[in-house]
């Protein structure tokens, strides 16, 4: 996540998906995690492939991720995802 910035983060977040175009959205279906990398480049790796965690596809599906008011980042919550494959 070096390279992305909390404003980039910030877009992520906020994309609609009622106006967002399906053709623009990674699938995550395509994404796939190197377990043998250390965690920090699973993560780095996921988001370079998956371009906005926030906002993808999973087939034809648009999906839209977001928490519930908790001090938990997206980089927590990717940590935690990505320590348990």
């Amino acid at each position: 996540m070096d390279n992305v910035s909390r404003l980039d983060l910030e877009a992520m977040r906020n994309v609609d998906i009622r106006t967002v175009d399906p053709a623009t959205l990674v699938d995550i279906c395509a994404v796939k995690i190197d377990k043998n990398l250390p965690q920090s480049e699973r993560i780095r790796d996921f988001i370079r492939q998956i371009k906005n965690p926030y906002c993808y596809r999973c087939g034809k599906a648009i999906v839209k991720v977001s928490f519930s008011d908790t001090t938990a980042t997206l980089e927590d919550r990717l940590e935690h995802y990505l320590k348990s494959l």
